[in-house]
């Protein structure tokens, strides 16, 4: 920065109002360098959704009232007045890189990745193969998903062993009443209830000692009413690498002793619905029927041995199984940013610690990214943390040298949005519009049939309708 540029608050744009920016935004106004009195800061939080929180409205299974619980903490940083938050902001359409670098010193990329990691193999375009993280986003009432989902199977194959996949499980096999008591929107609940599921496989190319998801995550599928857990003794191996993997992390420890627990322990209740557990089965091909062309008929797995030290490969032996329905949830992937750099094949924006860096290795002056944009979507939702605290750490190093923005008063950028008739939206506009879902759900009315069912809250989905309560339009 300049001297002229020190004199005022560095003007900082995060793109991304999910947990990984807010984290950034909340380090960096409680740094050393800014409560010391080294410099003030001035921050502008863009989302392109109406409301904030991002993975955590449109990426937690409504059932996770504890990872919910997250919101309260954001909540708690943007309600203190020093961070400005406008959403409904479409970058590389309403603003563009270039905008932001008018505007501002610095550019954090908090992103995120929204979209499915492919899954090549045959089939995968069949009518019936879906896409976990569009599942997740539908079932979470993401303002820019269809309304309506084809919830026509009966029997359904969920393809990894992470928590989406558990989550995609879940829900797919829960009883739509039992949801209820959560914020799913009205058309999420009418589409589970008429769903007429019996059967969720969840396959996982690896062992038992080997999944990805949490204690947390496997032990809420035992707390599904009317649905029983099958679990298959041919799919319990156990090679070195897994004794000791079990033997050295507890994590691995709690999950492979509640998932034999299950399979020695737990009888078939007769229960409507059940949750298929499959492990060391990698995924061959989707296929369709003679009577069924072009929709999912069936899928077929290679069946896998452990090889000694914790991985897996193939025996040769492919089994089939009768599904009218897949969804993918091995992970997700980022999306690129109209003007910043992007590789194709990590799906996240190149950078050395968070300083986005050019084709040449070069870091680019005043262009930062955090959270799953930078390291890829892995790690719990607590890990951006540290992420952010890395990042905003060589943001505060390059601070003296950032490119100075050519307007950075407040009110240019609103200036701005306003020329270019963007409709955005506000911190003090998502207050009425959580308002409005309160009261949604505090006048809910119970057509289930079951019990008395209390509704802290009930979702709003139309984007038009969010901005509308949003602006007091």
């Amino acid at each position: 920065m300049s001297t002229s540029a020190a004199a005022r608050p560095l003007r900082v744009a995060i793109i991304g109002a999910g947990p990984a920016g807010v984290y950034a935004a909340d380090i960096l106004t409680k740094s050393n360098e800014v409560q010391g009195g080294d410099f003030a800061v001035s921050i502008d939080l863009f989302d392109q959704y109406p409301a904030p929180y991002g993975l955590i409205r449109y990426g937690v299974a409504p059932d996770h009232p504890r990872i919910k619980g997250i919101v309260n903490a954001l909540h708690k940083v943007l309600d203190r007045g020093d961070i400005r938050f406008l959403g409904n902001i479409n970058y590389g359409r309403d603003l563009t890189l270039s905008d932001f670098r008018r505007f501002y010193d610095a550019v954090i990329c908090a992103t995120g990745a929204i979209r499915d990691a492919d899954l090549d193999i045959p089939g995968v375009q069949l009518d019936g193969s879906f896409g976990g993280a569009d599942f997740v986003s539908w079932y979470d009432g993401h303002p820019d998903v269809s309304r309506n989902w084809p919830l026509e199977a009966k029997e359904v194959a969920v393809i990894g062993n992470g928590n989406v996949a558990l989550d995609v499980a879940r829900i797919l096999s829960k009883h739509a009443d039992d949801l209820l008591s959560t914020e799913i929107p009205e058309n999420v609940y009418q589409g589970l209830r008429a769903s007429p599921v019996t059967d969720v496989h969840v396959f996982g190319r690896r062992g038992p000692a080997q999944v990805k998801f949490t204690p947390l995550e496997l032990r809420e599928l035992s707390h599904s009413r009317d649905v029983d857990i099958v679990l298959y003794p041919e799919d319990f191996d156990f090679d070195a690498g897994s004794e000791e993997q079990i033997a050295t992390n507890n994590q691995t420890k709690t999950m492979v002793k509640t998932l034999t627990n299950w399979l020695v322990e737990d009888e078939p209740t007769g229960a409507s619905r059940r949750l298929h557990l499959h492990f060391l089965h990698s995924p061959v091909e989707i296929h369709d029927s003679a009577e069924t062309p072009g929709k999912v008929a069936g899928m077929k797995f290679e069946r896998t041995e452990l090889t000694g030290d914790g991985n897996v490969r193939g025996t040769g032996e492919i089994v089939d199984y009768p599904v009218q329905a897949v969804y993918r949830a091995i992970g997700y992937f980022g999306s690129e940013l109209p003007e910043v750099g992007f590789d194709e094949k990590r799906g996240v924006i190149p950078n050395e610690g968070g300083r986005v860096i050019d084709e040449d290795g070069k870091p680019v002056p005043g262009i930062y990214a955090t959270g799953w944009i930078k390291r890829g979507p892995v790690g719990l939702i607590g890990h951006t943390k540290g992420d952010a605290l890395e990042t905003i750490g060589f943001l505060l190093e390059d601070r003296l040298n950032l490119p100075p923005a050519e307007d950075p008063s407040e009110d240019a950028i609103i200036t701005l949005l306003e020329e270019r008739g963007v409709r955005y939206t506000t911190w003090d506009g998502w207050l009425k519009l959580d308002a409005h879902e309160m009261k949604l759900g505090a006048n809910f009315v119970n057509t289930s049939g079951n019990a008395e069912v209390v509704r802290e809250r009930v979702k709003l989905v139309p984007r038009e309708d969010m901005v509308t309560i949003s602006r007091g339009d």
